[in-house]
């Protein structure tokens, strides 16, 4: 059974699996803001950035298993694989919205 994620989130988590930088960063805002692995990537010159260096070093794939929503986030649960120690791990992305793009995203485990 898939979990339904709304819009962009499940878009985002499409065009990630199929690694397509374009389709991903069409989601987010122009100043939009991700963390990850302790490091804070702001605008969308950096986020493609961050993208592309994920996906040269990891090759991941995400299977989205749960959402929930708090103080104004969706936090996504997913079980991401890819070429990594440790792989599969269980991570939290937490999903910041307006105007339908999304503004601030914080990937945890």
């Amino acid at each position: 059974m898939s979990i339904e994620i709304p819009e962009p989130m499940a878009s985002y988590f499409s065009a990630t699996n199929a690694h397509n930088v374009d389709a991903m960063l069409a989601l987010f805002a122009e100043t939009a803001l991700v963390k990850d692995e302790g490091q804070d990537r702001r605008g969308l010159a950096a986020i493609r950035e961050w993208m592309e260096e994920a996906i040269a070093k990891y090759r991941f794939a995400v299977t989205v298993t749960g959402i929930t929503e708090a103080d104004g986030q969706s936090i996504v649960t997913g079980r991401v694989s890819g070429t990594f120690p440790g792989s599969p791990v269980d991570l939290r992305h937490f999903f910041t919205l307006a105007g339908g793009k999304i503004t601030h995203l914080e990937i945890h485990p």
